[in-house]
């Protein structure tokens, strides 16, 4: 396997890891971790592990204003890889 693959592997982990904890301190009552902390994994490659750990843990699928942004990660994501691919031939 590549680095690059066994990167996207390991921020996908730890994307679902970070929906886990989150969830769980919701639960409990705690200090929770950011938004912005659980997004920044889909500028990475973690768009996988972050909806795995939406459906696997019911955690933030009734929340519009995350789905929202995490759309627009997801897009920022794929816009920076499409201009790293397409935009070196001029």
């Amino acid at each position: 396997m590549n680095r690059l693959l066994l990167a996207s592997i390991a921020i996908n982990l730890l994307a679902f890891a970070q929906m886990a904890v989150d969830k769980r301190r919701a639960a409990k009552g705690q200090r929770r971790i950011s938004e912005i902390q659980l997004l920044v994994p889909v500028l990475f490659s973690g768009i996988i592990g972050v909806v795995a750990g939406m459906l696997t843990f019911r955690h933030k699928t009734a929340k519009r204003s995350f789905q929202i942004k995490l759309v627009l990660a997801l897009a920022l994501f794929l816009g920076l890889v499409w201009n790293f691919w397409h935009g070196h031939g001029d």
